[in-house]
């Protein structure tokens, strides 16, 4: 992350509803097949708590989540909605780059992830833009299954739980 002044303004909270309503497929580039990344939980999550079809992008692995794993976005079977980045802040640009020449619709930068040049030149480009947020925590959020802790806690119910 950039230690500059942060000017630009991100999608509001109903903004980034709209794109997580629309999305459709989900590329994960920076993909790992470690459990300990963020990457490996934002896959587990969104492959078994969203109806997104979702890729992984990464030029050595091979399998990640028993799904197959691509070395570039032009690689992948489509063009997906939105591209979920997990890297380090000097290749964002060459992810940009990539995201643009395949037609994605969203570059969505990972917690952390900041890149004013970046966002400016994606937007100028007719992507819509998203740093520093986490695709799985927002999604959770929007859809009633995240706690104020950070997890999932598996309850549909508007009271708390009363233990015994």
């Amino acid at each position: 992350m950039s230690t500059a002044e942060r000017t630009w303004n991100g999608p509001t909270a109903t903004e980034r509803l709209g794109i997580l309503r629309k999305t459709t497929s989900v590329a994960i580039v920076g993909a790992s097949d470690k459990p300990s990344r963020a990457s490996y939980f934002v896959a587990t999550y969104l492959l078994s708590s969203s109806s997104y079809r979702v890729y992984f992008v990464n030029p050595v692995a091979t399998e990640i989540l028993g799904q197959p794993v691509y070395k570039t976005l032009a690689d992948l079977p489509e063009v997906p909605d939105l591209v979920d980045v997990f890297r380090r802040h000097d290749d964002l640009p060459s992810v940009l780059e990539e995201t643009i020449a395949v037609g994605a619709k969203t570059l969505w930068l990972q917690l952390g992830a900041w890149h004013e040049e970046v966002a400016a030149t994606a937007e100028a480009a007719g992507l819509e833009v998203v740093m520093d947020r986490c695709v799985k925590i927002e999604h959770a959020r929007f859809h009633g299954g995240l706690h104020l802790a950070g997890f999932d806690t598996g309850v549909i119910s508007s009271k708390r739980q009363v233990l015994a």
